[in-house]
C-alpha cells in the first residue's frame, strides 16, 4: 500500500536533529516530523519529548516530489481546548484584569474632515512667510542629511 496525503501510521523514531525527528514507516520510506509538529505546547528540546527507537503514531502531511515526506505527530491527537477569556470586569484565573475592550464602532461611512487651522495669533503675512522659510529650510537640512547618511556619507576625498 503506498503512502497517501492524511494516512495515520505508525512508526520508529530513526533520528533525533535540532529542527526534527527522523521517523522509519512501512516500506522502508523514511519522513521528518518537524519540531513544529511534534506537539500543541511549545518544545526547545526534542529529545525530552522524543527518544531513538520509539515507536509513535504520525499522520502523512505532504509528500514532495523529490520523495520527502512531512509527518506530523501533534494532528493525530485531538487538539487541546483553550481557556475561555474572561469577560469584561471579570479577572482571568491568575487574577489579572483584562482590558476592557473598545466598544465597535458605528458602521457609518469615513469622510475627510481637513484639520482646522492652528490659531496663529496677530502675526503679518511676512512674519508668516518667515516663519514658513524657516520651516522649509529646516527640513530640507534634515532630509538631506538623512540622504547622504543613506548613501554612505558625503566625502570630498580624491581617489
Amino acid at each position: 500500500m503506498a503512502l497517501q496525503v492524511g494516512d495515520i501510521v505508525e512508526g520508529k523514531v530513526t533520528g533525533i536533529k535540532p529542527f526534527g525527528a527522523f521517523v522509519s514507516l512501512p516500506e522502508g520510506k523514511t519522513g521528518l516530523v518537524h519540531i513544529s509538529e511534534v506537539s500543541y505546547e511549545f518544545v526547545q528540546d526534542l529529545t525530552t519529548v522524543l527518544s531513538d527507537g520509539q515507536t509513535v503514531s504520525v499522520k502523512v502531511i505532504s509528500i514532495a516530489p523529490d520523495g520527502k515526506i512531512a509527518l506530523s505527530i501533534k494532528r493525530t491527537q485531538p487538539a487541546p481546548e483553550r481557556p475561555a477569556r474572561p469577560q469584561h470586569g471579570e479577572r482571568s484565573a491568575n487574577g489579572d484584569r483584562r482590558p476592557a475592550q473598545r466598544p465597535k464602532r458605528e458602521e457609518k461611512p469615513r469622510v475627510w474632515q481637513p484639520k482646522p487651522a492652528a490659531p496663529q495669533g496677530e502675526m503679518s503675512f511676512e512674519d508668516m512667510m518667515a516663519r514658513y522659510k524657516t520651516r522649509s529650510e529646516e527640513k530640507i537640512a534634515d532630509l538631506k542629511r538623512v540622504t547622504e547618511n543613506h548613501r554612505g556619507g558625503y566625502s570630498r576625498r580624491r581617489g
